[in-house]
């Protein structure tokens, strides 16, 4: 199936249960809470890690967070949890 018919059908297929897209196209989703709190569902693992900078796989593109005191609180399969004092997020 090519990529725009695909989207259609997510696209459709979402409205009709009431879901959001992303969440069935498996797409990252990023909640940035103030400039402290970064969280982010359906990522695809840490690509690398430090306190002022940490690389994110979203799949088709990738995330990076800039900030100082970074810090990965918590992750699970489906989401993770960064805190500190964030100062970009980007996507690659």
């Amino acid at each position: 199936m090519d990529g725009k018919r695909r989207q259609g059908l997510l696209e459709k297929t979402a409205r009709a249960f009431d879901l959001p897209a992303d969440a069935l196209a498996g797409l990252p989703r990023l909640e940035l809470v103030g400039d402290t709190e970064l969280r982010m569902e359906n990522h695809r693992g840490i690509l690398s890690y430090g306190t002022r900078e940490i690389h994110i796989g979203g799949g088709a593109f990738g995330v990076r967070v800039r900030g100082e005191e970074l810090e990965l609180r918590t992750m699970n399969g489906l989401e993770l949890l960064i805190t500190g004092h964030i100062q970009a997020v980007e996507l690659l």
